[in-house]
């Protein structure tokens, strides 16, 4: 009962996120409706409109959110089922185009059906290396916590892991997002703009930081586990029904973990925020015997508290991180008030800095 409340609370939020995103700037939002077939009619209904959007929200900023199938039966179409109704000579793909050297393939093609081919088996090259750098990070994260595991290979397998998802990361940003359209400052400006908030930038920066710190903290393998089993679980769902090694020891694991998303989403904002104090205690035990050493940790606590920062405004992160940041609040401001009243004045001005 408790998991299903959670999972429904989650939802909700994650509901409220796609609906309070900025479609009209972004704009993949009006080429993935340029490629959605319907009638004209139904494309002038506002929920019609707002279904696409959730759908769109779905492939793009959060897989983990839940579209329900719109309950009039001529808008139950999916783009693919439109697209093949309306022209049987061109199979289309399930998902909108958006690269646009796909759609000049289409164009130029002699023939329709090598044409529909080409980005089917571009999405499945993509999903195929994502698969295969993530079970190789979850492969590498378990290799590092084993206490059997020599040091040395510990410590380079805990490096290699964020590695990995530092590849993945990237990968997935530049198949979704592209490169920037000029290469100046205006350009990397623009783009960024347009991929700060997602959880693959999130996850890039993250993984980076780690890769590239000098403190080894076994604790930050949490979140990068929980994305490569979720990544993993979810191309074994779609794409190996029909292997019976599957079937016999990975159904029930992959089942769980898509049923469990929301509960992986907590574990990982726990874990990315108790990171964030951990590293000041680092730097705090770092202090006297090590100077060096100290003043190049507090450059990276600064910028994974930047980054704290983002996930607790970035849509994809916020219902997580600020359900995380409540509970701190209610357990430790009552003992703050009773014990430590000065401290108000340095936490008033921290919470403006976190709030801007």
């Amino acid at each position: 009962m408790g998991s299903e409340e959670d999972e429904s609370s989650a939802q909700k939020l994650k509901r409220a996120a796609a609906a309070a995103y900025d479609y009209e700037n972004d704009s993949r939002w009006a080429e993935y409706w340029a490629n959605i077939l319907i009638p004209p009619h139904m494309a002038s209904r506002s929920d019609v409109v707002d279904h696409f959007k959730r759908k769109f929200y779905q492939r793009y900023i959060d897989p983990g959110l839940v579209v329900e199938p719109m309950s009039m039966g001529g808008s139950t179409q999916s783009p693919r089922q439109a697209a093949t109704s309306s022209s049987p000579s061109r199979p289309a793909s399930d998902q909108p185009r958006s690269r646009p050297s796909v759609s000049s393939t289409r164009t130029s093609a002699p023939s329709g059906p090598a044409a529909g081919s080409s980005p089917t088996l571009m999405r499945w090259d993509r999903q195929t290396i994502q698969f295969s750098i993530n079970a190789w990070v979850l492969a590498l994260a378990l290799l590092s916590v084993l206490p059997i595991v020599p040091k040395h290979l510990s410590n380079r397998a805990y490096k290699l892991s964020f590695l990995g998802t530092t590849c993945s990361s990237l990968y997935s940003l530049y198949t979704l997002y592209g490169l920037p359209r000029a290469w100046n400052l205006q350009g990397a400006q623009a783009w960024l703009q347009s991929v700060v908030a997602t959880k693959d930038f999130i996850y890039f920066f993250y993984s980076l930081m780690f890769a590239t710190s000098h403190v080894s903290l076994k604790f930050a393998l949490i979140p990068i586990s929980c994305r490569a089993v979720e990544l993993v679980a979810k191309f074994l769902r779609r794409n190996s029904n029909s292997s019976t090694l599957y079937r016999k020891y990975l159904e029930e694991p992959c089942v769980w973990v898509e049923s469990n998303t929301p509960t992986l989403s907590i574990l990982s904002s726990n874990a990315e925020v108790g990171l964030g104090f951990l590293q000041i205690i680092s730097l705090l035990s770092l202090l006297l015997p090590c100077a060096d050493r100290w003043q190049r940790n507090i450059i990276q606590t600064f910028m994974y508290w930047q980054l704290l920062k983002l996930m607790y405004h970035a849509p994809v992160t916020a219902g997580y991180h600020q359900s995380v940041w409540s509970k701190i609040g209610r357990s430790v401001n009552p003992s703050i008030q009773r014990y430590a009243p000065f401290l108000n004045t340095p936490l008033t001005f921290i919470q403006r800095w976190w709030f801007r």
